[in-house]
């Protein structure tokens, strides 16, 4: 069967579209976002050909783990770097402006994602720019196979930190034995509280994409390639799951889930955590902006990240390592905003689905 979910990937993608807001757009399409849920919308400004808003879509919510909609957020901020540095390929400087039309009302927010952008995004023309950071823009986002033991050197860490320096979103890598330990705990720990929720899994088990009639037509979520499979064995797992559905739910899916993390942090050279120090909309927006711009260096460096997003979850039954970890990584009052591994990876992972950018746009 044709993969249609992966025709974004192609670097000539793009190129298909006239429009230089779409074609940014697409661009912002290949972006890491919360349970590759994708949630944005795209309106183009009528009256003014170089400009464009970025809406969160509340239809793509994953409200048992992300109840406040902060990861939504966070995923804000990645479209907007992606789309950001494939505007500097096309040869635009690209302007963004948080929250134009104000904050979002609180007490109805469904409503304000609805009424209010995120962002509004103007094009102004540049010189053309082709560097690292524009190639990566077409590689994996997330790598979750192992990663090689070795240390992330000097170099490599100096360059992630440089990334955050006056920001609103600052990054710390941490990769010293003591700390590894720790995180590695809070992993497991959030994992099995999480694995042992059932709507939670079963949110997870909704948005799961079974084989590649269902990957074309959802076009995102999880799919086996996110749980390590490739090659052929894709093709036999999935013909499994297809025939005996209860292979990834219940007991067994709890089951690979804990498998999955427990094999993660045991190859994980190193962590890093994503802070700021108020957790306002903006913040949160900023820091996706920021984990996005570390994917894209990482790319460069030769190192791979997965977000480890469990223990950051705002769920009851995750109350005590939420608070745990928050105490311990962001003293002070700070918010951790993202977790993730970072290391060299082992082998090289497939690309997962997207959306088609035409699905984005909307009229309003």
């Amino acid at each position: 069967m044709k993969q249609t979910y992966l025709e974004p990937w192609d670097k000539n993608y793009a190129a298909q579209f006239s429009d230089p807001r779409v074609r940014l757009a697409a661009g912002g399409l290949l972006a890491a976002s919360g349970h590759n849920m994708q949630p944005w919308k795209i309106r183009l400004d009528p009256s003014d050909p170089m400009a464009f808003y970025l809406y969160a879509d509340r239809s793509r919510t994953t409200g048992e783990v992300d109840p406040y909609a902060r990861q939504m957020m966070v995923s804000q901020g990645t479209f907007l770097e992606y789309a950001a540095v494939a505007g500097e390929k096309e040869g635009w400087s690209v302007g963004i402006r948080l929250f134009p039309e104000g904050a979002y009302d609180e007490s109805r927010l469904a409503e304000s994602m609805d009424a209010k952008p995120v962002a509004k995004i103007t094009l102004t023309k540049a010189q053309a720019k082709s560097g690292p950071l524009c190639d990566a823009l077409f590689l994996p986002d997330t790598n979750r196979e192992a990663y090689r033991p070795e240390k992330l050197s000097s170099a490599q860490s100096a360059a992630l930190a440089s990334l955050s320096e006056g920001g609103a979103a600052s990054v710390k890598v941490f990769q010293d034995p003591p700390d590894l330990k720790k995180i590695g705990e809070y992993a497991m720990k959030s994992a099995e509280i999480e694995a042992g929720v059932g709507r939670v899994m079963e949110e997870s088990r909704l948005i799961f994409r079974a084989n590649e009639r269902e990957k074309n037509r959802f076009r995102d979520g999880f799919s086996v390639e996110g749980q390590g499979t490739s090659g052929p064995m894709v093709h036999v797992l999935q013909g499994l799951l297809t025939v005996f559905p209860s292979l990834n739910t219940g007991d067994a899916a709890a089951q690979n889930f804990i498998r999955s993390t427990r094999t993660s942090v045991g190859r994980t050279p190193a962590y890093a955590v994503i802070v700021t120090s108020e957790n306002s909309r903006a913040a949160q927006v900023e820091s996706g902006r920021l984990y996005s711009r570390l994917v894209l260096t990482g790319h460069t460096l030769g190192l791979a990240m997965q977000p480890l997003s469990q223990v950051l979850e705002e769920y009851p039954e995750m109350r005590v390592p939420y608070d745990g970890f928050k105490r311990d990584y962001a003293p002070g009052g700070g918010t951790v905003q993202m977790l993730f591994r970072v290391g060299r990876p082992e082998k090289s992972v497939p690309l997962s689905m997207r959306r088609d950018v035409a699905d984005l746009i909307v009229r309003k």
